[in-house]
């Protein structure tokens, strides 16, 4: 009996520690420097400044005869992010990754009551609240809807939460499994689409007169959890209490669902040896990256062997894998897509170059903890420009033909040829900033990427992240502004279109020069700063 008891008190006592926990270490990250409770807190305020936005908007929409559609649409979207979102970009904690747990006697339930309620905590789901809060306030109306909502809010918060961590706890071996690299090139290519399907829904929201147009498919979505518990308060609303309890009880039995999911995968995750490390004896044939030939072509010492090692990584390490195949397939939705919709201008093929660009910041993170390896070669500014130099061409050797290639295709599909070198030397200037930018950014605002679970990012860093990529890619705009100011002002020059064909030479070599520029910057900065960027990348 006593036994009994005394697992019983255990299993209660998860919850609150698991929480307390999560707070601990949030904690514990924001009080290792000043820089980054200062990156967190401004990344808190723009996300809550956002979400407040985003409530009086909904409230503002209470009385239209198409506010129902809309939020559910919303919801729908909202569920989506949460699925796909944690798997690549910052976010969560350790207490999120359950393999951290896998050596304590817990059973799944529980382990899943505690870490559901840990999910709670923290600034997603309050963004979402405040979403879910505005969404019943504009469709509500009656006493049925309001207790409705009271009873929708938490559970369409439950759904999502649930979603992303049963997802999550699917996929939490696939970014560090050798095995599921071709599957996490997969996701990358859904998320990506995803979110171009996401950019063209809110571009139809925002259309004129177009909200009507929107009902069909709200239709079918407000039978889909969550978004069938904004359709419950929206039923309730207009009498049809049947249809409202109806969607009630769906919910319901989708968040039982997600939970059952979620404790099936938690347990095989916690039973079942880790998969990648079953082929640990495959030849070093098959794990060989097929850059034979382009070996021969890098150029010799320092710079090529960087190259060659960067180039490695894109290929055999699945978070850079993953990474890379995104920004390609967004690079190229999103100006072909707004072509064949014929709303695109071909300077969307920009997009390309800039989402490449991305990569090139923190560039020592992915080295993660084998970054003391690079660290004793540098002994000198030189050398560390040597390193950064080495790893902007390697970039550039993917970047500069895709970029072109991207560029060409939409000039072919607006069949509008006369913009081709001003566009391609656009692309080039902006790849040249963002070079530059995320070369310096790099030096000093470095994050670890853990190797293992779905982060992106460590615990107490994602603040630090999300600074450091918007920032520096406003910086790199910013660069830009001067080969912009030319375009626009040959645009509205009488006779600009014969002298047009000059900003491919101009972009060009103001691309090449920023980014010299750029990488001498930070290897001064890189050379002094080497024990605060091991230590920030060997977080994780």
């Amino acid at each position: 009996m006593s036994t009994s008891t005394s697992g019983v008190s255990s299993e209660a006592s998860i919850t609150p520690v698991v929480v307390r926990l999560k707070l601990s270490l949030l904690r514990n990250g924001l009080r290792q420097s000043a820089g980054r409770r200062a990156a967190y807190i401004t990344s808190v305020v723009v996300v809550l400044l956002f979400a407040a936005l985003q409530l009086l908007g909904l409230i503002a929409l209470r009385g239209n005869g198409h506010a129902a559609s809309v939020t559910v649409l919303l919801i729908a979207v909202m569920a989506l992010g949460w699925a796909v979102m944690p798997l690549f970009f910052p976010s969560g904690d350790e207490t999120l990754d359950p393999t951290r747990l896998v050596m304590l006697p817990l059973r799944p339930n529980p382990l899943v009551r505690a870490l559901l309620v840990a999910s709670l905590v923290g600034i997603g789901p309050l963004f979402t609240l405040c979403l879910l809060v505005g969404s019943v306030i504009s469709v509500a109306h009656g006493t049925a809807a309001y207790v409705t909502g009271v009873v929708a809010v938490p559970l369409a918060l439950l759904v999502c939460v649930a979603l992303a961590r049963a997802v999550a706890a699917a996929n939490i071996r696939l970014l560090s499994s050798r095995k599921g690299r071709d599957l996490a090139v997969l996701s990358g290519l859904v998320i990506a689409i995803g979110a171009q399907l996401v950019n063209f829904g809110a571009q139809r929201l925002g259309s004129a007169g177009g909200l009507s147009r929107l009902d069909p498919a709200a239709d079918v979505l407000r039978w889909v959890p969550p978004g069938s518990a904004i359709g419950a308060v929206d039923s309730m609303s207009r009498g049809s209490y049947a249809m409202g309890v109806a969607q009630l009880v769906l919910g319901v039995a989708a968040l039982v669902g997600l939970l059952a999911l979620w404790s099936r995968h938690l347990t095989r995750l916690m039973t079942s040896p880790d998969g990648s490390t079953l082929q640990a004896g495959e030849s070093a044939a098959r794990e060989r990256v097929p850059t034979g030939g382009l070996r021969r072509l890098l150029p010799p010492g320092r710079t090529g062997t960087v190259m060659e090692r960067s180039l490695r990584y894109v290929w055999r390490d699945p978070k850079t894998k993953a990474a890379w195949v995104t920004s390609l397939a967004i690079g190229l939705i999103v100006p072909v897509f707004n072509a064949l919709q014929g709303t695109g201008s071909i300077y969307f093929a920009c997009f390309a170059a800039g989402m490449l660009g991305i990569q090139m910041y923190n560039q020592f993170g992915q080295d993660t903890s084998a970054f003391w390896m690079v660290a004793m070669t540098i002994a000198s500014p030189h050398d560390a420009y040597v390193e950064l130099r080495g790893r902007a061409l390697a970039l550039l050797v993917i970047t500069l033909p895709y970029a072109t290639l991207v560029t060409v295709l939409t000039t072919a599909m607006l069949d509008d040829w006369s913009k081709l070198p001003e566009v391609l030397g656009l692309s080039f200037a902006l790849l040249g900033a963002m070079l530059a930018t995320g070369a310096w950014s790099s030096a000093r605002f470095p994050y670890s990427i853990p190797q293992e679970g779905y982060k992106n990012v460590a615990p107490g860093q994602a603040g630090l992240a999300w600074i450091a990529i918007f920032g520096g890619m406003v910086s790199a705009a910013l660069l830009t502004a001067p080969v912009i100011a030319v375009t626009i002002w040959l645009n509205v020059t009488a006779d600009g279109d014969r002298w047009s064909w000059l900003l491919l030479p101009l972009g060009a070599g103001y691309g090449a020069l920023i980014t010299a520029f750029g990488l001498r910057m930070a290897a001064p900065r890189t050379a002094r700063r080497l024990p605060e960027i091991l230590a920030a990348v060997s977080k994780g």
